[in-house]
């Protein structure tokens, strides 16, 4: 069910935690695909045998992989302000990649409102903290601090 915040109360949700994401697998094909669009082909992705031996012991999506993510899972998170008609990635303050995502594993998203600006009348600038879970892992794939902008 989507959080929307009433224009006239965009302050009292800040700090607002979203439920996580339903799961998505991070397999080898979409490990694959990635290095092939970025022309990053480093052997830790796409080498399952030389990556064995690496203390991963298996080959890790990439970093940026990950990061692409957060758009998919932006429509399952559905933070938005009323009446919004469209909303666009507006950048990030800051990323921090802690922990690697080997390949199989699952991740999910879940995000925190941070801020909520009015840039220009029918404008609104988030921040959200969004955490990318790694399923069974303690420490996140990443931490973002992500700007959308929503137009209403």
């Amino acid at each position: 069910m989507p959080t929307l915040i009433p224009r006239e109360k965009v302050q009292d949700f800040i700090g607002l935690e979203t439920e996580p994401t339903e799961w998505l697998n991070i397999d080898q094909d979409r490990i694959d695909a990635f290095a092939e669009c970025t022309l990053d082909r480093q052997f830790i992705h796409v080498d399952p045998e030389a990556a064995k031996l690496t203390p991963f012991g298996s080959t890790i999506a990439h970093g940026f992989l990950t990061l692409s993510l957060l758009s998919y899972f932006a429509e399952q998170l559905q933070i938005g302000i009323e009446g919004v008609q469209m909303g666009v990635n507006y950048g990030l303050d800051k990323v921090r990649f802690i922990n690697p995502v080997k390949v199989n594993s699952n991740i999910r998203a879940r995000a925190r409102v941070m801020d909520v600006l009015e840039k220009n009348p029918g404008q609104y600038q988030l921040k959200l903290e969004v955490t990318l879970e790694i399923e069974g892992e303690q420490k996140p794939a990443l931490i973002a601090e992500w700007l959308v902008m929503q137009f209403v």
